[in-house]
């Protein structure tokens, strides 16, 4: 499987990576709702097999179990791929989650992601959310003395624009942006994305299939029977008037798919690994056979007529 350098790291990474958001399981904001620890720990052991050499986490996916279940997958296991996770992201005193950048709550966060993950130290830190916005630059420089004590070995950020990048990387350079970035999420192609192949900024982008959106396994009727616990039930995406139109995109990438084999979601993945700026996208998977859907991506590549069919969609969309 090919292999992309990240950023100014010494990591060259899969074109994709195992994401953890849903196994994190029910019970906190951001939920996919219910989750089988046993289908989650299979699906990291298959993402290993299959070939990917990285995984995304974060303390705050099922507010540390996720991580928990991270930890337990790959214990023992010499193979280990690259682990990447995520602070900043807490409930408050109000039950509310919200976001801390404080130095001794991003140093007390760390500890406790090393300790669920069973690891010695982590090989990319990353501030999950730049809130509070006054905060950043005292969390970067944490981040950095994080670095320099070698509790981790680089240190990123996701969800940044490009006036916060700047200012954090006066203190401290930045070797990873981790955005949204799909067919139905394309905001950061204006100025994030340039600005980072600009300055050598590794990019992983997250949900490249718009949170399952895209997959081709999403119909109507499944979106309507989400359960309560599950956010995307009251995502914009998965409603009208925007639904219609992504069940159509849908509908195109399933036909270009058909010409090479390949699902609508690994034409939605390619897509979004098409832009020049992308170092790597995050794939998420509930179960092994998931990623089975989803692989064929990794070294798929889109002609020119087929990049310009989907911008077409749009066009007359």
């Amino acid at each position: 499987m090919q292999t992309r350098k990240l950023g100014d790291t010494d990591m060259h990474i899969t074109s994709i990576g195992l994401g953890t958001w849903a196994i994190g399981g029910p019970g906190w904001a951001a939920s996919w709702g219910a989750q089988d620890d046993n289908d989650s720990i299979g699906a990291v052991h298959h993402a290993i097999d299959l070939g990917l050499n990285w995984l995304d986490t974060a303390a705050v996916y099922g507010l540390g179990h996720a991580e928990e279940i991270v930890g337990k997958a790959l214990k023992g296991r010499s193979d280990r791929p690259y682990i990447f996770t995520k602070c900043s992201r807490k409930i408050g005193p109000d039950g509310k989650l919200g976001g801390v950048l404080k130095a001794d709550s991003i140093r007390q966060e760390v500890e406790d992601s090393l300790r669920r993950l069973q690891v010695d130290v982590i090989d990319l830190y990353q501030i999950h959310w730049p809130v509070p916005d006054e905060d950043i630059e005292e969390g970067w420089r944490t981040m950095a003395e994080l670095k320099k004590a070698g509790k981790v070995r680089y240190i990123g950020v996701s969800n940044f624009d490009v006036s916060q990048l700047r200012r954090i990387q006066e203190i401290a350079p930045v070797s990873s942006l981790q955005p949204p970035y799909s067919l139905v999420r394309r905001e950061v192609e204006e100025e994030i994305l340039p600005f980072c192949q600009q300055q050598h900024i590794g990019v992983i982008a997250y949900s490249p299939m718009g949170s399952g959106l895209l997959t081709g396994a999403m119909t109507p009727e499944r979106i309507l029977s989400l359960p309560d616990n599950d956010w995307r039930a009251k995502n914009a995406q998965f409603r009208e008037p925007l639904l219609s139109r992504n069940m159509a995109l849908v509908t195109l990438l399933h036909d270009i798919g058909k010409r090479h084999d390949k699902t609508p979601g690994e034409v939605a993945i390619a897509w979004t690994l098409n832009n020049p700026a992308v170092t790597a996208a995050i794939v998420g998977s509930r179960r092994p056979s998931q990623l089975d859907q989803v692989i064929g991506a990794a070294d798929f590549r889109l002609s020119a007529s087929e990049i310009q069919e989907i911008e077409a969609f749009f066009t007359q969309a």
